[in-house]
């Protein structure tokens, strides 16, 4: 899976950015391409041997289809919850830290606010508002150490209950809000960092 996982560092980071300039490139030569099969008759060759046409042709197509899904389909498929907050009447200061949240890069988009707040009994939860993240296979919420993000001793609070909305986590007994400094939204099966969340303090 790291590779899978490298391969979309790769094109987050080096494809996504230049999306416009590399679909362009990809348009003039797909021209080029029909303009030389045009020209050289390429169709009569393909249907007088359909075996090997179909041996190469659909292997291609299939893999075409594929990375189109998993680089498109994220996009797409999108999960709203909108889970009523138990704190709502609380004060002010329930809120023990709060922060932003931002996208991994231009490509892992994430934003809206999550809070850490102190509950009657002593307790903690952890409350999501108006929240938007790229989705991703097992997206999961982790409380990190680390204000830049994941670290391997981050606290795993399960999956993420939905792409977009406002909703809540209880936090486990025994969690010291002041050892958690951001929130994080991980990809378990392909190890990469979606967005997080630095927490401080509210001003």
């Amino acid at each position: 899976m790291s590779v899978v996982g490298d391969l979309q560092r790769f094109f987050a980071e080096a494809i996504f950015p230049n999306r416009l300039p590399i679909a362009i490139g990809l348009a003039v030569l797909i021209g080029v391409v029909v303009v030389l099969a045009v020209r050289g008759r390429w169709d009569r060759a393909l249907r007088r041997h359909p075996g090997r046409t179909a041996a190469v042709g659909l292997p291609l197509l299939a893999v075409a289809l594929a990375l189109g899904w998993f680089v498109g389909s994220p996009l797409v498929i999108r999960s709203e919850l909108v889970e009523a907050d138990p704190m709502a009447g609380a004060g002010p200061e329930a809120v023990l830290l709060t922060g932003e949240f931002q996208g991994a890069d231009e490509f892992h988009f994430g934003r809206g606010t999550v809070s850490v707040l102190e509950q009657e009994d002593g307790g903690h939860m952890l409350r999501f508002e108006d929240f938007s993240v790229l989705n991703g296979p097992d997206l999961h919420v982790y409380l990190s150490s680390s204000a830049d993000g994941y670290t391997a001793d981050a606290m795993d609070l399960g999956k993420l209950k939905a792409t977009d909305g406002s909703f809540h986590y209880e936090l486990p007994g025994g969690t010291d809000p002041d050892g958690v400094a951001s929130v994080v939204i991980w990809c378990v099966p392909f190890g990469v960092q979606f967005a997080h969340a630095p927490l401080a303090p509210p001003a």
